[in-house]
């Protein structure tokens, strides 16, 4: 593996682990590096009365793997009446390990593994059909409006609920030198987050022009359209869009010579 370029994996440190081992398992070096931290709510009582009324809604979507783990602390049976909406496939690895799959449990989602994203999620569902009943949306505590507005111009009632916190991580000294390191060699960049990828890139700043620049001729990968183009947004010269879930990504890693 040494005389390969590094896989750095970008994703919150929950979800790193298991791509990690895929990737060690294909013969290339993993380097975790999460670019999001994410941290439980200070006060979850919020949270956990509007899923005690999961009953109520005909429809709950779910924005990232975060927001299922964190939810289901406080979701003891899922009400088989209610479907789901998630917006990747690892959302659906994640309901998966809850217990939930398409077996026993109504689970949407984008139909085009390319755009795993709000616009394409609205785009594949029957909105018609959520008229003048209720859906909620599991996030963070901060995240796009585009969901919801598009929701109630379907005229559905919509909840939104924070389950997380997410933040960009510090600059300390250890991080800065591991990003140096990286950035002195060409490696491949596993990055899930357009919000992940702006937070990379204001740590760059941070550290200086010469970082910048070296980032900007690192070959990424992405699993959403709407992340490639942040990517090329911020100067990014090789942008390997794959499609929504690890097996693609993984064999996006295999194809580069």
């Amino acid at each position: 593996m040494s005389d390969k370029p590094a896989v750095v994996i970008t994703r919150p440190l929950a979800q790193a682990a298991s791509l990690a081992q895929a990737v060690a398992a294909i013969g290339r070096r993993p380097v975790v590096l999460p670019l999001l931290e994410i941290a439980p709510l200070a006060d979850q009582s919020q949270l956990a009365a509007v899923l005690a009324d999961l009953e109520d809604f005909a429809l709950v979507a779910f924005v990232s793997p975060n927001a299922i783990d964190a939810a289901f602390a406080h979701i003891a049976a899922w009400p088989r009446g209610v479907a789901l909406a998630v917006l990747g496939e690892g959302s659906r690895a994640a309901l998966k390990k809850h217990g939930l799959d398409a077996d026993n449990a109504t689970i949407l989602g984008p139909l085009d593994p390319t755009r795993s994203d709000s616009e394409n999620l609205l785009a594949s569902l029957d909105l018609a059909a959520l008229a003048g009943k209720q859906v909620l949306i599991v996030r963070g505590e901060s995240g796009r409006e585009l969901m919801a507005d598009g929701f109630r111009a379907a005229g559905a009632e919509v909840s939104v609920v924070a389950a997380y916190r997410r933040s960009v991580p510090s600059l300390t000294p250890e991080l800065a030198a591991t990003l140096r390191a990286l950035l002195d060699t060409p490696n491949d960049w596993i990055i899930t987050s357009s919000e992940a990828l702006r937070g990379l890139f204001s740590l760059l700043r941070a550290l200086g022009e010469t970082q910048l620049k070296q980032m900007q001729q690192q070959h990424v990968i992405v699993p959403h359209a709407r992340i490639a183009a942040t990517a090329q947004a911020l100067g990014l010269a090789r942008v390997t869009l794959t499609g929504s879930g690890d097996e693609r990504l993984l064999a996006a890693i295999q194809s580069q010579k």
